[in-house]
């Protein structure tokens, strides 16, 4: 089973006869990882958590990426995620099993298949340099099943930019704030908006930027009630929890 969705219809295949539990037993009792010898693959990730485990791509080799892609592949898990995968790589993954690859963000989408289009997440950016960043959250949200907004180079040196896009934040269940610099753009939308906040600080910025130390620094100090912060660059941690919680109103 790739995840909790499909034990539940299982379930219901049980109970309204379509399935016997022998049937239901023998699916359920299948290796929760498979060992590799370089990886334990998480086969239970799904059913645990919700969605399927997610390949974080650098360092590993290419032959390594697509080893643990085809053995998810072979348990039938769809839109597996890769993270921080460069172009090479890609390819040469892209030659075995089927991936849809995103460069901007360095991002793959192994299997890639049908998704649910739930809630609303509003992605922002403080500049366009916050782009890979951003895109790997908004992606991330989507492969897991939600429907994302961006408001891209909306930061507060031209404040208008931001203002100008009060719908869809005031509609949003969750804003992914993703700034680097002086990391202000978090503050601002905490204080517009009802909804939870995440605020991911950037690498962008020059020297007294410190890498993204400033903006994550100051984003943990924001005023703004509401408002949680991931690591540096962390588009991916952004992505998942903003997916937990725009989800958490259909349990």
């Amino acid at each position: 089973m790739d995840n909790r969705h499909d034990i539940l219809q299982l379930l219901r295949q049980v109970a309204g006869g379509a399935a016997t539990p022998e049937e239901a037993l023998l699916q359920l009792k299948r290796e929760p990882f498979q060992d590799l010898g370089y990886a334990k693959v998480d086969l239970h990730r799904g059913v645990r958590q919700g969605a399927a485990e997610v390949i974080y791509g650098a360092g590993k080799t290419a032959e390594q990426i697509a080893g643990i892609a085809a053995a998810m592949g072979e348990r039938d898990c769809q839109n597996v995620l890769i993270t921080r995968l460069s172009q090479e790589a890609a390819e040469l993954v892209g030659r075995t099993i089927p991936l849809d690859y995103h460069p901007i963000p360095k991002l793959a989408i192994a299997w890639p298949g049908a998704r649910r289009s739930l809630g609303h997440i509003v992605v922002a950016t403080g500049g366009t340099s916050d782009m890979p960043v951003a895109e790997e959250a908004a992606l991330t949200a989507e492969v897991m099943g939600n429907r994302v907004t961006r408001l891209y180079d909306v930061g507060v040196a031209g404040l208008h930019r931001l203002l100008a896009n009060l719908e869809p934040l005031m509609e949003a269940r969750c804003v992914v704030a993703v700034a680097g610099m002086e990391g202000a753009l978090a503050s601002v939308v905490g204080g517009l908006v009802d909804c939870p906040v995440i605020a991911v600080p950037t690498s962008v910025g020059y020297g007294a930027n410190f890498g993204g130390l400033s903006a994550l620094l100051a984003m943990l100090n924001s005023c703004a009630s509401g408002c949680s912060v991931v690591n540096i660059d962390n588009g991916f941690g952004a992505g998942y929890l903003a997916s937990r919680i725009n989800q958490m109103e259909g349990l």
